[in-house]
């Protein structure tokens, strides 16, 4: 264990935060930290250190972990009956003076691993503990009952709320730096965040509000835009919750496979991956595909069996593939929110060995259909919008959600609307760009829970307010084809998202010729990372190698 002499609590931590008595910096003299709340730059009312360990270097390789003193601690609310904003840091022995914050997923509600890696990082590498990064997290400001990353009933506290929108991130960040300044005596040299889906937003909505925080983000699938993603995952629910318009397994299988048929090889080679997706959303269409020389519409469009889709599942997923459009304006001006790449993307095609595919599964169709009261195995969304309605729009635990149309919320407008200005992220990261931030957003291809082509509005947004060459200064966006919602047993992506935000950060070198590795579908192979709107087309070679590929628009 190393210790650190200092003269005084208030020379590690800043002005008010108190150490116990004896050598400040030691891993158990942390115990009963406190952090008053004029040291955390939102309200609460402090923070404080409920458990230390100090816990053993373990493992070998890419799962080395250091000696580092395990944290535990509160952020207590201003409201006292709302909950706690519970959080973590993993401090390691010997630090490389950089910090990670990991966000979280759904609506959080746990802490994330602190010793583990960030979204979709790469396996033959060493985690950012282990790479002698301090870590931390933080539950967002609630308690997650058992629906987990779906509980939803942190909605009727209002500062509940205001925490899970953001500001437990700067409350958390703010509590961590102190411990850490604490522990070393002196803070971070650099600051990134890593998160996906609600981490993913959680990044660049820390990006956007505390831009002097941060030196990097990286954001995979970020539900930037969190109402309109709710609000058309509940056009989704209701359309999946229509009469004889859920699709079982087989019929998952199919309209995957007639997909397949129709664009796999547009990319230059039949390799089970859809590179050139925008193309195959402007030919595909289920009501005239064919599967196996077959139409994939069942005789008459009725539901005749698992090899074909009734007219009222072809409904369904037209509705999934076209845009919401809102009939009212939420406060940070969005009125839509664009349709999801549905064709050729896994719905939860139980059937398949892969070890994932239950959590592909789980975070797709599910295995219910959408009904009220809502089956907690009904598709992800399902679960989540109606738990957001019943707690934080209407906070009435008994309302019937899928009577709600999102398109047109009658009384609910103003509670939706004002729930956005909570939960969205604003596109305008400029005072971040000033201060010279660099962000890595990447998003697969086939996420049907977090629409892929509402992180493209995204970065057309910055392009159109900072222009293509600026943005290309500071941001890199990357599709993946094959790659889901988090994981895929057609393309499960990995990359070394941390290596390169560093070399960019801390050395001034841009990524280039990044590639991202699979390790589930065809473990080992490669793909090259495109710059966004480019996408990676077949030449010549081993069809699983990166060198392969060429990208192109």
């Amino acid at each position: 264990m190393i210790t650190l002499v200092v003269a005084s609590a208030a020379s590690t931590c800043g002005i008010g935060a108190t150490l116990p008595a004896a050598r400040s910096g030691a891993c158990e003299r942390l115990q009963g930290f406190v952090v008053p709340a004029s040291e955390i730059g939102l309200p609460t009312s402090g923070a404080s250190v409920t458990a230390v360990k100090e816990v053993a270097a373990s493992g070998s390789g890419s799962a080395a972990l250091p000696d580092y003193c395990e944290v535990t601690g509160k952020i207590s609310p201003v409201d006292r009956s709302a909950p706690d904003i519970d959080f973590a840091v993993a401090l390691p022995a010997q630090w490389n003076d950089k910090v990670v914050m990991f966000g979280g997923g759904g609506f959080d509600g746990t802490i994330p691993d602190v010793t583990g890696n960030v979204p979709n990082g790469p396996v033959d590498k060493l985690v950012p503990l282990g790479r002698g990064y301090a870590t931390f997290a933080s539950d967002s400001g609630h308690q997650a009952n058992a629906l987990a990353s779906q509980d939803g009933s942190f909605g009727l506290s209002d500062e509940a709320v205001r925490n899970f929108g953001g500001d437990a991130i700067k409350k958390t960040r703010d509590a961590a730096f102190a411990i850490i300044k604490a522990r070393y005596a002196h803070a971070p040299r650099e600051a990134y965040f890593a998160g996906d889906s609600t981490g993913g937003r959680e990044a660049v909505t820390a990006i956007q509000r505390w831009p002097s925080d941060w030196d990097g983000a990286i954001a995979w699938y970020p539900a930037w835009n969190d109402a309109a993603a709710l609000l058309a995952g509940q056009r989704m629910n209701r359309a999946l919750a229509k009469p004889d318009a859920y699709l079982s397994t087989g019929k998952r299988e199919a309209v995957y496979d007639a997909a397949m048929e129709a664009c796999d090889a547009l990319d230059g080679v039949v390799d089970g991956l859809i590179s050139n997706q925008q193309e195959c959303n402007a030919r595909f269409d289920p009501s005239t595909a064919t599967l196996h020389g077959a139409p994939l519409r069942c005789p008459k469009g009725a539901d005749t069996g698992d090899n074909c889709l009734s007219d009222a599942q072809i409904e369904a997923l037209k509705t999934i593939n076209t845009p919401t459009y809102l009939r009212f304006q939420l406060a940070d001006g969005e009125t839509e929110y664009p349709g999801y790449n549905v064709w050729g993307a896994d719905l939860g095609i139980t059937t398949r060995t892969s070890p994932i595919e239950p959590e592909v599964t789980f975070l797709a169709f599910g295995t219910s259909q959408p009904a009220n009261p809502m089956p907690l195995t009904a598709p992800y969304v399902s679960v989540l919008t109606d738990q957001w309605f019943k707690y934080s729009v209407t906070r009435d635990p008994s309302f019937d959600s899928l009577a709600l149309d999102p398109e047109q919320p009658g009384v609910w407008a103003n509670r939706i609307n004002q729930l956005s200005e909570e939960l969205d992220a604003s596109t305008d990261i400029s005072a971040f760009r000033a201060r010279g931030g660099k962000l890595l957003l990447v998003h697969g291809i086939a996420d049907v829970l977090v629409s892929t082509r509402a992180t493209e509005e995204y970065y057309r947004r910055l392009q159109a307010q900072f222009g293509i060459d600026q943005v290309d200064s500071f941001v890199r966006f990357y599709e993946i084809p094959g790659l889901g919602h988090a994981v895929s047993s057609t393309f499960n992506a990995t990359w070394d998202s941390l290596s390169a935000l560093e070399q960019w950060v801390e050395k001034g070198r841009a990524p280039v010729d990044q590639v991202t590795t699979d390790t589930a579908g065809v473990p080992g192979r490669t793909r090259p990372l495109c710059d966004f709107p480019k996408w990676p087309r077949y030449r010549s070679g081993d069809v699983n190698l990166a060198a392969s590929f060429k990208c192109v628009e």
